[in-house]
């Protein structure tokens, strides 16, 4: 049974999301990734760009592979990686509520503030202090 959860940002906690936004947080693996939405790159297609040796690009990419973000297939002596969306779309899914969420606030506070404005034209001294 799972616990009754009472703060909705508690729980949108997803331990699965902790690769991918670790994987996520390097320029070096996000430039891959888009790479790879052009289609399968070899390992040292990957590396090439960043002037890395293929064992640096190697490391990088068995962190995109920890968080599921590539498949790895190898052919022969041939390393071919290719992009798996599906993580991708879970953190999307994940931020997406914090977007909804501030999104809210910062209507209200849009809406307040307009009100306030509106009365302060009406009444033009009611904010000064004398």
């Amino acid at each position: 049974m799972r616990p009754l959860k009472f703060n909705h940002m508690v729980e949108l906690e997803a331990p699965e999301l902790t690769p991918v936004f670790h994987a996520l947080g390097d320029a070096t693996r996000r430039r891959m990734l888009r790479e790879l939405a052009g289609g399968e790159r070899t390992v040292g297609q990957l590396a090439q760009p960043f002037a890395i040796s293929l064992a640096a690009a190697s490391k990088h990419i068995k962190v995109l592979e920890n968080a599921g973000l590539i498949r790895r297939e190898v052919r022969g002596r041939t390393h071919l990686c290719r992009l798996d969306p599906g993580p991708l779309a879970s953190a999307h899914e994940w931020l997406s509520f914090y977007e909804r969420f501030w999104t809210g606030r910062l209507d209200v506070l849009e809406r307040l503030l307009r009100e306030e404005d509106a009365r302060k034209s009406q009444n033009p001294n009611e904010g000064d202090v004398q």
